[in-house]
């Protein structure tokens, strides 16, 4: 699909992307942005790399993975583009693109959460926190490691995940979206 289509195609084709084509360039946004300041390129720039065709340097940023989700440039926006939902979209295209990204270890902690609700049906805090750690940086556990105990000794942590009812749907689910995607 990337390259029979241009990259503002591929991202208005993406659920989320929808609304990229009715951005008029003014910056509310980026000014809107709490992370802003973080993101290799704010999302006023990103959505202009994106109509020059910037696939590479956009997909490759960290600047999607450092959005908050606090919906502020959404809500802001004059035309209703929905700069988070972009941002999503671009993270689903990065990790399904195989692009690797410099600078941020969220692409690690994405790839863990939806494992675990692969996995489980539900996001299982312990497990994801674990094999982040593990991938990451196995001696920054430590730090949060008594943050950790307490929430576990107040029951609020439970070691194993817990079950789901409809654990096997959800299976069907996202089998059946792998193979409509296979087929686009």
């Amino acid at each position: 699909m990337a390259d029979m289509t241009s990259f503002i195609d591929e991202v208005a084709a993406t659920p989320g992307g929808e609304h990229i084509r009715s951005c008029i360039q003014c910056g509310i946004c980026s000014g809107a942005c709490p992370a802003a300041n973080e993101m290799e390129y704010p999302p006023r720039k990103i959505i202009a790399m994106i109509r020059a065709g910037m696939r590479d340097e956009v997909l490759s940023s960290s600047s999607m993975w450092h959005c908050l989700s606090c919906y502020m440039c959404t809500v802001r926006c004059p035309r209703g583009v929905k700069p988070t939902d972009i941002a999503h979209t671009l993270e689903y295209l990065a990790y399904q693109q195989g692009f690797k990204v410099k600078g941020t270890t969220t692409p690690v902690m994405y790839q863990n959460f939806v494992n675990s609700i692969k996995g489980n049906g539900r996001v299982h805090e312990v497990g994801i926190m674990l094999r982040y750690y593990l991938t990451t940086n196995p001696l920054a556990a430590l730090k949060v490691l008594p943050v950790g105990l307490s929430l576990f000794f107040h029951k609020r942590l439970p070691l194993l995940p817990k079950g789901v009812k409809g654990r096997e749907d959800l299976a069907k689910i996202i089998q059946k979206f792998k193979e409509i995607e296979a087929r686009s």
